[in-house]
């Protein structure tokens, strides 16, 4: 009982927190990283963005896509856009686009960490270079571009840090575990940078869409799930309109029906969790299947 007041006071504190104003993003004034641009939700972002005035600089392995949305942001938009070709499975990303932006005389206000690809199937079955790749893209490059340009997001003070998560995020994903265990650490690790970042302007947030239509789909061997897609444009619009809103909370789900969905981990034991989501990605998977062949 002695430690009630302290947890309240505690709580007070954090709420108060996140009621502080904090000032409209001003994107006119902000050049923004994002990675898997060439497609999907990354292009997206760069087009909202750029539709909002930020300069953007556009990260991905195919140059020749970069390119084409280069020239068409910069087109319909007026900013600059600058394409650079980066393989994000390869070691030290981070630090080879940090160089690579210095050497082009670029300041950097914002990051969003979109880039990504899933495995599918059991465990035991997956190629274990395919696997490492994966690790290396939704996880450890994730972790060193941040690190990259955390100091610079900081110092500004008036940008933004978008990690890209999942539902998948929120339960474990039987044939889909190394997917989904990428994206639980990728929530779990921009919460936290969240509440580093409080204080100084930096506006952190984990986005985590659901069933988006994207070529993400492409490279898992059962192909699409069966469910209620949303575009990419509309995730993208989930995210910014939380942005907008303040440093008010650390992530948020894409989608209604997935928020919810999200929130159902908590109502039952691990056990329980885990056994539902295996039964549901199983049903949606071969219903998908089903369709495909129709």
């Amino acid at each position: 009982m002695v430690i009630l007041p302290s947890v309240l006071m505690l709580a007070l504190s954090a709420t108060l927190c996140l009621q502080c104003s904090m000032a409209d993003i001003d994107f006119t004034s902000q050049t923004t990283i994002v990675t898997g641009a060439s497609s999907g939700i990354g292009a997206a972002f760069a087009r909202a963005l750029a539709k909002r005035g930020s300069d953007v600089i556009l990260v991905a392995r195919r140059l020749d896509r970069l390119q084409e949305l280069a020239s068409e942001v910069e087109r319909d938009h007026g900013v600059r856009a600058t394409p650079i070709a980066l393989d994000l499975s390869v070691r030290g990303a981070g630090q080879a686009l940090a160089d690579e932006v210095a050497t082009r005389g670029l300041t950097v206000t914002g990051l969003v960490n979109n880039a990504g690809f899933g495995t599918d199937g059991p465990f035991h079955e997956e190629d274990p270079d395919r696997l490492q790749d994966e690790i290396a893209v939704d996880v450890a490059n994730l972790v060193d571009i941040s690190r990259a340009f955390i100091e610079p997001l900081r110092q500004s003070g008036r940008g933004v840090l978008v990690n890209v998560a999942s539902m998948a995020a929120y339960l474990p994903g039987p044939d889909m575990a190394v997917y989904s265990a990428a994206k639980a650490f990728v929530l779990s690790f921009t919460e936290a940078l969240w509440y580093e970042s409080r204080s100084n302007g930096l506006r952190v947030l984990s986005l985590a869409p659901g069933l988006t239509r994207t070529e993400f789909f492409d490279d898992l061997a059962g192909g699409a799930y069966n469910g209620s897609y949303q575009t990419p444009g509309q995730v993208v619009e989930t995210g910014l309109r939380s942005l907008d809103r303040g440093n008010r909370r650390p992530s948020v789900v894409s989608g209604r029906g997935n928020a919810i969905a999200s929130e159902l981990g908590r109502l039952f034991t691990r056990r329980r969790a885990v056994l539902l989501s295996g039964s549901f990605g199983a049903r949606s998977r071969n219903a998908g299947i089903a369709a495909a062949h129709h």
